[in-house]
């Protein structure tokens, strides 16, 4: 079988020809000239893979041009020939070519390329400038080393020193190192497990880091009435389901995604009473969940008589979403927040309940145990909680009347219960 021909081009034909298509030079290389005025001029190389038997193509850079540089004719054949030489020891001219460029790149350059390649993406004004800080600054130790090569220890060598001292910033810049790394292995720049994997790795080898408590802004409950008023005021100008909301959980104080969530169904009026089912009170305090009461001061109640249609559905819900005028959605996750934030920038729907509990302790001769339990806070064992449902219910409803009361602004006196009734 005759062996194909080799060097069909000359230098000069390969540096003039415009017509669009593929020029074979012989051998598997070949000019290929896009369409287009413009058209892009490319040397590549056909084969067939080794073992398969597919037809493979490999780029070997742009050619030289009337008007634009690039890889001569002489050049585009010396890297065809190391082509065709892989090719006869039976290896695969792309997998040569990616070990290559694994062997070369380092993680500070493969990072930096993602980093540009994903920041369109970021939502957050800062969340570009905190990527590069930990890529650059807190990555350092790794940047010059060849992306294929991080291990475990590299990653554990970052991220070990501030894991029980700074925890958010090292579980933060841990996963910003495992999505260079997977970035890198979807390129063909690595192999195996991911040293900067959490599950079955890293979780294995760093201690448990403890958690710090969050602390929710809270207005000091002397501030409340004020709010409330500012609310109502609101309410006048925009009668919107939010602000009623926001006052109605500063009454219950109730999380916000409890009112949210609430359904004309669970509301009974003449008790003046709120059952949350139990599916919705899973918390980590009573994480398999049970039906909890809300006793309603008559404030509340005005507040439902006002949002809920007459013709309500018992599936709609009291607060709906601003468009929804079937009440079929519930109001956004941030639209409480924000009309509490209108009226007192230094607050979140939390804290109110913070402010609530403050206000019960400072203000208040009511059991501890009432206190928490208004908030739905698992006290004591189950026998005693059933023991004690019905008559802390009854305290309960004393307490968030009191509270009712008191940011109603009603009186500055605050309905104490007597000894009998704390026994």
């Amino acid at each position: 079988m005759a062996k194909r021909q080799l060097h069909k081009l000359s230098s000069r034909a390969a540096e003039t020809i415009t017509t669009p298509g593929r020029h074979s030079d012989g051998g598997g290389l070949y000019l290929a000239i896009e369409t287009g005025t413009h058209g892009r001029r490319q040397w590549v190389f056909l084969y067939r893979a080794p073992g398969t038997g597919k037809r493979r193509e490999i780029g070997l850079g742009a050619a030289k041009g009337p008007s634009r540089d690039g890889l001569s004719l002489a050049q585009a054949r010396l890297k065809a020939a190391e082509a065709r030489k892989a090719l006869a020891e039976g290896k695969d001219p792309i997998v040569e070519r990616r070990a290559k460029t694994a062997d070369d790149t380092t993680f500070g350059e493969f990072a930096d390329a993602l980093l540009h390649s994903i920041k369109s993406g970021f939502k957050g004004k800062n969340t570009h400038a905190d990527w590069k800080r930990d890529l650059e600054v807190r990555c350092k130790p790794i940047r010059g080393k060849r992306i294929s090569e991080i291990a475990t220890p590299d990653v554990l060598a970052i991220i070990s020193p501030m894991w029980l001292t700074k925890n958010r910033t090292a579980r933060e810049t841990r996963s910003r190192i495992e999505r260079v790394l997977s970035a890198a292995k979807a390129k063909g720049l690595r192999s195996g497990e991911n040293p900067a994997m959490w599950r079955g790795n890293l979780k294995e080898l760093l201690p448990k880091a403890k958690k710090t408590k969050r602390h929710h802004a809270a207005a000091p409950y002397k501030s409340m009435p004020g709010i409330v008023r500012a609310l109502q005021e609101r309410h006048q100008s925009a009668n919107t389901p939010v602000n009623y909301a926001a006052e109605f959980i500063i009454l219950t104080a109730v999380r916000t995604g409890e009112a949210r969530f609430m359904r004309v169904r669970e509301i009974d009026l003449i008790e003046k009473l709120w059952t949350i089912p139990a599916e919705r009170m899973k918390t980590e305090d009573d994480p398999e969940g049970t039906d909890f009461e809300v006793p309603l001061c008559d404030r509340a109640v005005a507040i439902l008589r006002t949002v809920i249609p007459d013709d309500a559905s018992p599936d709609a819900y009291v607060f709906a979403g601003q468009w929804s005028k079937d009440h079929m959605k519930p109001l956004g996750h941030n639209a409480v927040l924000h009309a509490l934030k209108a009226v007192y920038p230094a607050i979140t729907t939390h804290g109110c309940r913070s402010s609530f509990r403050d206000w019960a302790g400072d203000e208040t001769r009511f059991a501890r145990d009432i206190a928490e339990m208004a908030l739905a806070h698992k006290v004591g064992d189950d026998t005693e909680l059933a023991y004690r449902r019905g008559n802390a219910l009854k305290k309960r409803t004393q307490l968030m009347e009191a509270w009712g009361r008191y940011v109603a602004n009603a009186s500055n006196v605050i309905a104490l219960p007597s000894s009998a009734s704390r026994r």
